[in-house]
């Protein structure tokens, strides 16, 4: 067996950020912690963290007053941040500044009076957190079959946002529907879809040709990991998404195969580092790491976090 490991893979920017978040206010803070939804969507990640202590919760009524939350890496809508303050909870914002960026795209085109085709998933913590900005604006579009059930005459104000998460040539596929419907439709100044999320995938379509399978590390509720393992099956090619190398059967594998392994935005890197070692045992697979992307991006922790460090907890 041959194993190629694509280079950019596993966590991102904002990925880092959220998760040294949760590890600082920890420190800082102590248990109970919450968090409200999962940090990011990972459930070695998250299921470490509840070990730990830390909460996760899906409706802010269910924590108690005056206690500390963090805000996960998708974001929340302002409803949300308000409910928050009734509260008193002291709030630790560690939303990936990719996603607040769609946020405040979103409540600019509201401003101006736009109608908003938000481009993503239905019931994504993130889709709820942007169209939270702006409710009556913004109408989700999840296909081309959304686009033409669209009932806005031609000339309509439109605008498009699309999640961070999405595969590239989805949205693309999408926005040219929105396009032909709407002609003169405006979109955000720079691509939404985030850089991490294209790295990714532009690893995988280049070194598809070469390689009889692929793994992707990540789990099934994460958006940018399952991208990745449909992308690969678009190539005719087997691709299994697993939070673990021992989910895959026994008889994956026969041993003569060349492999490609990557990793979702969310999955951390001990994971990849896991699925190589059981392969090697198994197969004697020798192991190349191959890099399309260069990667060197990192974002502060949050403001809260800075100015407790620099003050101490109040």
């Amino acid at each position: 067996m041959k194993i190629i490991l694509a280079n950019p893979r596993g966590f991102c920017a904002g990925v880092n950020m959220a998760i040294e978040s949760l590890e600082r206010a920890l420190e800082l803070f102590g248990t109970p912690l919450y968090v409200y939804h999962e940090i990011v969507h990972n459930r070695s990640v998250v299921e470490r963290f509840k070990k730990r202590g830390v909460v996760f919760v899906d409706g802010i009524e269910e924590i108690p007053q005056e206690a500390t939350v963090l805000y996960s890496a998708h974001g929340v809508a302002p409803a949300i941040r308000a409910a928050a303050e009734r509260n008193h909870l002291r709030a630790i914002d560690a939303t990936c500044p990719l996603v607040t960026k769609v946020h405040l795209e979103a409540v600019r085109f509201a401003r101006e009076n736009y109608t908003i085709f938000l481009i993503g998933h239905e019931g994504h913590d993130e889709v709820l957190g942007t169209t939270g900005e702006a409710p009556d604006h913004i109408r989700l579009v999840e296909d081309e079959a959304d686009v033409e059930a669209l009932d806005l005459p031609p000339d309509a104000k439109v605008a498009y946002l699309t999640q961070t998460t999405l595969s590239v040539s989805d949205a693309e596929v999408i926005i040219a529907a929105l396009k032909r419907r709407f002609p003169h439709i405006v979109g955000p100044s720079r691509d939404d879809i985030c850089y991490a999320t294209q790295n990714r995938q532009e690893a995988v379509r280049e070194l598809m040709p070469e390689v009889d399978a692929v793994i992707v590390l990540g789990s099934q509720n994460s958006s940018n990991s399952l991208r990745l393992a449909e992308m690969a099956r678009g190539f005719k090619c087997p691709a299994y998404l697993v939070d673990s190398v021992h989910e895959l059967p026994n008889d994956t594998f026969a041993g003569g195969e060349t492999v490609l392994i990557t990793a979702g935005a969310s999955a951390p890197e001990e994971m990849v580092e896991e699925c190589v070692s059981q392969l090697r045992e198994r197969f004697g697979a020798t192991v190349e790491s191959r890099t399309v992307r260069e990667e060197h991006v990192s974002f502060p922790l949050p403001r809260e976090l800075r100015v407790v460090a620099l003050n101490g907890p109040a």
